[in-house]
């Protein structure tokens, strides 16, 4: 292992290890006590409240006020997979705290049955119910807002496939859409998928830390790495089963017709390295495209997944953000609230509908519309090592080698911080562009193409975009990882034929903004993965999770073309 491979968060895709760090409770049937009203300092809790569901399974929440309220408060709802303990009462006390009754509520099976759990499944469903029994509450005044992150924040959006009319506003931080970004980032799976509902949800002892390097030694299938823990993974199992974003996943979120008709007012946070980004802007565009009225605004920022739904930290992985960055997201979300239910003023930083930080500028930015932030774009195109800002005449290949049944060496390029002394290609290939004559501000999501020849039926596409500084540092910015069979049609695969050249998109990759200083150079890493950290595509065009290192057969060959270029947005 290099010095590279320990870091788990630059895999942007890393969103399921980092809920499995931050949620670590019990989620195993509980003793239900009878809801009384019980004291605590100075609020009134209501705890293990069983409350029914059309589907027939109870659901468990805990109701919290502070004593002395008024009789009929509007409710804030916060739902989660998680079940941390007594603890959680700190969700209701803050929203207390602020005169509202503070509602958690806990997915179906959590608390109560778990053999009843299924993630994501059963969310648009149960959260109308919970809604309707809040909103009938003789302590509710008839209005309820959501907030909340990751899981919660994909909560929020599977009930707005049909909205309860008590539901006035909702904040979905860092939101996770499922099958898009998690478990799968544009169809790529991450070994954690694993270790998520075994930890979190079913409780069982943790997994060895050494698992996901047993499976990358052995080389056994990836859909085999529940038998390496000993027990099979019924969550894993399932998810498994849809590499495509099939209708299992697209029926969990809103279709074209729900987003149009989405007319309450919506706050969405995510950050600029938020393992979620990808959906939760997914969200924000489907909902603008459907309905370009809608007042929903977003905010983004250099913070990641945690960051963009708490406090940001005044570091980010060794990067010392802008001091205009450092604000409370949660802070953030009560304003919003408050505007909404209250009829407070707007939040000063949401100054238009898309309010960005460029990194390295302390402001703050803002645009009508994710299409109105930049004036240009830089587009780069990948010749010879180079990144050249005219087309080559020439066609030109640069050839890579990947022997998969080769475990000595891994092809990745981790690093525990966003700034570092050197690059490791490990055996991918490096395009840098000459050096910047003035400084440049980029601002959103870059796009572009690939192409490439192989002689496999199928490869996973590592992109990965930095700045190298004057000063010869390189600062991460971002990076795409995609399966080649779905580039074009993430709903269909479609395999490569070996030995002929193709043209892939470059599709939904991160926002990010940051001043890009005179001196600076861009700089793309371009490989395939080959780590004990994703699932390994040996391109034999099996079914990639039932692929072993038994399919790799001969050394990949890929021949990128230096019809590839990326674009990039840069700021009015």
């Amino acid at each position: 292992m290099n010095k590279f491979t320990c870091n788990r968060f630059l895999r942007i895709p890393s969103l399921v290890l980092l809920l499995t760090l931050l949620y670590s409770g019990r989620s195993d049937a509980q003793s239900v006590a009878d809801g009384t009203w019980r004291k605590d300092s100075v609020y009134l809790i209501r705890d293990s409240v069983l409350i029914p569901t059309r589907s027939g399974h109870s659901i468990s929440l805990m109701v919290v006020r502070r004593e002395g309220a008024a009789d009929k408060l509007p409710a804030i709802l916060f739902y989660t997979t998680y079940y941390q303990g007594p603890g959680d009462a700190i969700f209701g006390k803050r929203s207390a705290d602020r005169d509202y009754a503070g509602i958690v509520a806990y997915a179906r099976g959590i608390r109560t049955d778990i053999s009843a759990y299924a993630p994501y499944e059963h969310e648009p469903v149960d959260v109308y119910d919970i809604i309707d029994w809040i909103s009938k509450q003789d302590w509710c005044d008839g209005r309820v807002a959501m907030f909340g992150g990751s899981y919660t924040g994909y909560a929020q959006w599977a009930v707005m496939r049909q909205r309860h009319p008590a539901l006035k506003t909702i904040v979905p931080q860092v939101a996770v859409m499922p099958g898009f970004d998690t478990p799968y980032e544009n169809n790529v799976q991450t070994n954690n998928i694993l270790a998520w509902p075994n930890d979190n949800i079913y409780k069982r002892p943790p997994l060895r830390r050494s698992l996901p390097f047993e499976w990358y030694e052995k080389g056994i299938a990836f859909a085999r790495m529940d038998s390496l823990a000993g027990e099979a993974n019924p969550i894993f199992r399932n998810w498994l089963a849809h590499p495509a974003y099939d209708n299992y996943w697209q029926q969990l979120v809103p279709d074209a017709a729900a987003y149009a008709k989405i007319d309450i007012p919506i706050l969405s946070t995510t950050g600029y390295y938020d393992g979620a980004q990808i959906g939760a802007l997914q969200y924000v565009r489907q909902h603008y495209r459907n309905n370009p009225a809608a007042e929903h605004y977003l905010v983004i920022g250099p913070w990641d997944h945690w960051g963009a739904q708490r406090r940001a930290a005044p570091t980010l992985m060794g990067y010392a953000i802008d001091s205009v960055a450092r604000i409370s997201l949660m802070e953030l979300a009560y304003q919003w609230i408050d505007y909404v239910i209250k009829g407070k003023p707007r939040p000063a930083l949401l100054q238009d509908r898309i309010n960005f930080q460029p990194m390295g500028t302390n402001q703050w930015k803002h645009a009508a519309s994710l299409e109105a932030l930049s004036r240009d774009s830089l587009q780069f195109w990948l010749s010879d090592g180079n990144l050249v800002s005219k087309l080559p005449r020439k066609a030109a290949f640069s050839r890579q080698v990947v022997d998969m049944k080769d475990r000595k060496t891994e092809n990745n390029f981790f690093t525990p911080e966003i700034i570092f002394d050197s690059l490791d290609a490990s055996n991918g290939i490096l395009f840098q562009s000459s050096p910047f004559e003035r400084e440049v501000t980029l601002c959103g999501s870059f796009g572009g193409q690939i192409q490439l020849t192989t002689n496999k039926r199928d490869a996973d596409i590592s992109l990965a975009l930095y700045e190298l500084q004057a000063d010869g540092r390189y600062f991460f910015l971002t990076r795409y990882v995609g399966r080649a069979s779905y580039a074009r049609d993430r709903t269909r695969r479609q395999l490569l034929d070996p030995g002929q050249s193709v043209l892939l998109p470059i599709g939904a990759t991160r926002f990010v903004s940051k001043r890009i200083g005179k001196g600076s150079c861009l700089v793309v890493l371009l490989n395939t993965n080959k780590h004990p950290f994703e699932i390994i595509n040996y391109g034999s065009g099996k079914a990639v999770a039932d692929e072993s290192i038994g399919d790799a057969g001969v050394p990949m060959e890929l021949q990128w073309g230096n019809r590839s270029y990326i674009s990039l947005p840069v700021c009015r």
